[in-house]
Order: C-alpha cells, then structure tokens, then sequence
C-alpha cells in the first residue's frame, strides 16, 4: 500500500491532453488495461499481462484482495452475514481462514501449471486434501482410483470391481496420439456411455466415475465423445498418484492467498494496485472502452478487464443462482475417517436432482481454523427456489453444526468475448468444489485479452517452467 500511495501522489501532478477540465489521472493516468476486482482470475491476468511488460492498473472497491473468493477471519465472517459478535468457544480469531468461494486444486490440473509457470508457489505453502468421496445409496464412500485400491472398494461388487479395475488400466495406458494403446477404440468417435458399456460397467459405476473423478456436472457428456471426459480423468489418476490421499491440495491459510500471490508477480513488474477503490463509470470512445472515472479522477487504457460485478447489465447475463453454505463443527465430517480435510461430490442423481452437491471440509491443520473447530461449506446450484432444500442433502451428511452461514449468489457470463467493446469480463466462480470450470474460463479470458493461448504444456510435477 505504500507503493501505490507513493504513485499516487507522483500521479497528482500528471496532466495528459485528454483529460477534461477539472480532471486529475487516477494514479499514472495512461495504461496498457485496466482491471478492476482482485479476484483469482482477475489476478491471473494482470500477473501474467505484467511480466509480458504491458502497464496494469488494478482496482478494487474492497479494502482486501479476493473480491467474493476472499478467506475471512472469524470477526470478519460473522460481520459480513451480520451474525453478531463471535462466539468465545470458537477459539482466536487470528486462527481463521475462511473461504467465502471454497475450492480444492487438482494436483496436476491447470491451475497448478500456473502457479509453477508464475513462480507463485514461492509465497505459498499446499498440503494434499485428506480424502476424497463419493455418496451412493446413502453412504459417504471413498472414491478409489487406482487398479488396487478398485479392488477393495465397497462401491461395487466383486465382479464389478474386476471391470472397474479394467477400466482404470486401459485408461491409465491411454495416449491420444499411440494407437496401439487404443485397442481397436476410437474416443473421437465413441460416446463416454459406449466406452462404459464396452467394459460392461453398470450404470451405477457409470454416474461415480463421471461426477467424483472425472468432475462433470450433468449428464450431457454422456452421449459426447469420450476424449475430453477421459482426459479430464487422467488428470484425477494422475493427481491421485502424486500425492496419495486425493487428487487435490490446498494452500495453508486459504484461497485468499493465491490472489495475493499473483498480485505480488504484478507489483514485482511494475503493476500498481489500488484497494478501497471503486469507480463510477467504464468509459467508451467509439463504442470501446478507454478507461474508468472515480470522482474527479480518470485513467486511460485500450482496455478494461474484470469481473461481473464492475459492469452494466448489458454486458453480462445472468445463468442462475448458486446456493453456498459455511459450516463451523466441532468435529470430522462423519464417515470420512475422521478426515482433517475431504471433498465429498453427491451426485444429483443420487438425491433427486439435476446438478451435484458438494462439500469440502478443512480444519487447523490447514490453518483454516481454531484447533478442534472445522469448517464444511456445502455448495450448490440453485434449483429448489429454497436454499435450505438445495444443500439439505449436504448438511445432513455434517452432523452437529455449531453455526452456519448461507448465502446465495446469482452467476453472471459476459454476452460477448470482448473483440469489439474491449470489455473482458470473466464468469462468476461456479458451485463446485474445485477449480476445473473456472480454469478453462481463466484460459479462455487470456486469449481474449491477449490474442493467443497459454501455454499450459508444462508438467505440472515440474518447477523450472517460468514466464
């Protein structure tokens, strides 16, 4: 903060032709963009767009970085659903990190290629999620995949066991580009249900392995061609066997931390933040955006990126509601082998629903919480028209709950990719539990902005990819 004041003052005496009478520039006044929020996304690009040497202004109306993914402290929490004052039995408020957006990152998914492309992960300690489940027929199962973990899995029968293990074996082989490893199957062609059919998996073992490992919402993918779903999981498989427990981690002290970890790869390039800063208006010179206004302040840029929440309705679209709920326990989610943190997917399915419920749960030794308190967020997308009915199948998997916090969010898209109005605008943050669908929205968002794609070749085991 004591960098971007000291610009602001230098800025004070800036003036540029295009400044109108009675004008001051916010901040340097002329950038390459603009971008406005501090969440993830928003962070991503303006680390990334900094390191290719381009001028980044960053604004946020909040005085902390995370927009709506930011991590609370416990006074903090209850303030913002104005909940009173904490109770004592929680513990220290300094012990909490709550996620208002909780989300687990696939060990070797496309964030995590980014956080080693960036160098982020030198600001920012992970440790591997306890476990990860699947509920069926009313019970919380751990979700195996592996040939010998298939094997002793209670989620099937002894000769269904057999055909899973199968599966995971011809998956496992897989490469797209070696046909030998095909045996006789074309994935471009064939259906995710044929290639389940073809193994002689019952429909039951179809909808776990689709929503718990390869993390599909629905059932559309179903009659798609089964490449993409299969990719999606070898990279579970793959994350699985690097580090053991679950395909997923999680950074000590919460999400809030991989924004500030990305904004701190922009400051290092010269990029100038600006919190507790909201502004009046987008302005358009030709039906293109140019800058932001602030009172009697402007800056000037060929372009404004950002999240939904800074723009007009005309430039976003609303696609439903998600229903979140945070809950503070005294103990382990039950049947999760007292698990000190564990991702529980309930397929929709399962409960009578279209969309899946998800729920992850985190404890202190993630730094999240007091010791003995956990917290349990339960997220779905809205279809009831009743919170408390669209995320009753997770909270009756929690047990005793100490205090819960629920909220419900409408999810925005932009209506356009940004091309003619120079208004990229990413999408609101989904309601799962992990961060597959936000980051193919993150990578679309930078050939937007950029013009070309990511490079995302990188071996998410490898730590020399760089920027």
């Amino acid at each position: 903060m004591f960098v971007v004041f000291l610009v602001f003052l230098v800025s004070f005496h800036q003036t540029f032709d295009w400044l109108p009478e009675g004008m001051e520039a916010l901040a340097d006044g002329e950038y390459d963009a603009i971008v406005l929020g501090t969440g993830l996304k928003e962070c991503v690009i303006s680390g990334l767009l900094s390191v290719k040497g381009k001028r980044v202004l960053q604004l946020d109306r909040n005085g902390y970085y995370g927009g709506d993914g930011a991590s609370l402290n416990l006074t903090n929490l209850f303030e913002k659903f104005q909940a009173g004052d904490a109770p004592d039995n929680l513990g220290a408020n300094r012990d909490y990190n709550v996620d208002l957006i909780p989300k687990f990152i696939m060990a070797c998914g496309n964030l995590t290629k980014m956080l080693l492309h960036t160098k982020v992960t030198r600001y920012l300690d992970f440790k591997s999620v306890s476990g990860s489940y699947v509920y069926k027929g009313g019970k919380i199962l751990k979700v195996p995949a592996t040939p010998e973990e298939a094997l002793t899995s209670s989620l099937m029968g002894l000769f269904e066991k057999r055909r899973f293990r199968k599966f995971l074996i011809y998956i496992d082989q897989y490469v797209a580009d070696k046909p030998e490893t095909h045996e006789g199957r074309d994935l471009t062609k064939m259906t995710m249900r044929e290639l389940y059919t073809d193994f002689g998996l019952v429909p039951d073992t179809h909808q776990f392995i689709s929503h718990a490992m390869c993390l599909q919402l629905d059932e559309k993918h179903m009659d798609q061609p089964a490449l993409a779903t299969v990719k999606e999981l070898q990279v579970y498989m793959y994350s699985l066997s690097r580090y053991g427990t679950s395909p997923y981690i999680y950074p000590i002290y919460g999400l809030g931390g991989l924004p500030e970890g990305f904004s701190r790869i922009c400051a290092i390039h010269g990029g100038t933040f600006m919190l507790n800063q909201d502004i009046d208006e987008i302005l358009f010179e030709d039906g293109k955006a140019c800058g932001v206004k602030a009172g009697n302040q402007m800056a000037k840029a060929s372009m404004v990126i950002g999240d939904p929440s800074y723009f007009k309705q005309e430039k976003i679209r609303p696609t439903g509601q998600v229903v979140r709920c945070i809950c503070l326990l005294n103990h382990p989610i039950p049947n999760t082998n007292n698990a000190e943190s564990a991702q529980i997917v309930i397929p929709g399915p399962q409960v009578g629903r279209v969309n899946d419920v998800f729920v992850c749960s985190m404890g202190h030794a993630l730094q999240a919480t007091a010791p003995g308190i956990y917290v349990a967020i339960v997220s779905t997308i809205s279809e009831k028209g009743n919170p408390d009915e669209d995320i009753a199948p997770g909270l009756q998997l929690l047990g005793t709950i100490l205090k819960r916090f629920t909220s419900v969010t409408t999810t925005y898209v932009p209506v356009s990719d940004g091309t003619d109005d120079k208004c990229f605008i990413s999408k609101s943050f989904d309601g799962t539990s992990h961060f597959e669908q936000d980051c193919d929205d993150l990578l679309s968002l930078y050939t937007r902005v950029t013009g070309e794609e990511l490079d995302m070749t990188i071996n998410a085991d490898s730590v020399e990819g760089d920027y």
